[in-house]
């Protein structure tokens, strides 16, 4: 099969590693939620062989993550589990760490609440989410370009739409987590790092 494969992805991991790299130092296993293409896992997985990352996907999408998995090889990296938030069964397993990227502005908010109730039950005490994303703050956007991209999100799906962050710290607090960490990332992107309490 031919890997599916997303530019952004592409774009954006080298950033993205270079937070993660200080931030999972310290952690063993990882779950991924919305793997997508593939692409990122691979790529940290790779980077930080000290990980088990655990990916996850829609049904779907499966046969194009493992089509990654299988070329790279890659011990530490696991087959995706079939994980739609707010269907499917939230693995038993616990995690000392979670990561996404790119999900929330294309989720329906009752998937992003399903998503933050899931991981409050699957996160470890002092496990950490990490979620890579343009952001809202305070019921505005911090750049022209989020704002068109918040329309065309709109336009295409309207229950999606770049999400702010005071109402994501909500449903995290909910969740029993705590924000830790801001980071500002290039093309007007952040990466929220919540803890579990």
């Amino acid at each position: 099969m031919k890997k599916p494969f997303a530019e952004s992805c592409e774009e954006n991991k080298a950033p993205i590693l270079e937070v993660l790299k200080s931030l999972f130092a310290d952690r063993c296993h990882v779950l991924e939620i919305g793997s997508g293409t593939g692409q990122h896992a691979v790529h940290f997985g790779a980077a930080l062989p000290h990980l088990r990352w655990q990916t996850s996907e829609m049904v779907e999408n499966h046969p194009g993550i493992q089509a990654w998995l299988d070329e790279a090889g890659l011990d530490n990296v696991q087959p995706p589990l079939a994980l739609d938030v707010s269907r499917d069964d939230w693995p038993q397993t616990r995690f000392d760490a979670a990561y996404s990227a790119n999900t929330v502005h294309i989720m329906s908010w009752p998937m992003v609440e399903a998503m933050f109730a899931g991981l409050g039950r699957v996160l470890l005490p002092g496990g950490v989410f990490a979620l890579y994303g343009p952001f809202h703050y305070g019921g505005q956007a911090t750049a022209e370009s989020n704002v068109r991209f918040d329309q065309w999100l709109r336009a295409r799906d309207p229950l999606s739409g770049v999400r702010d962050f005071d109402d994501l710290n909500a449903l995290a607090e909910l969740a029993g987590m705590k924000c830790q960490e801001d980071v500002a990332m290039p093309a007007n992107n952040h990466i929220l790092v919540w803890c579990k309490g």
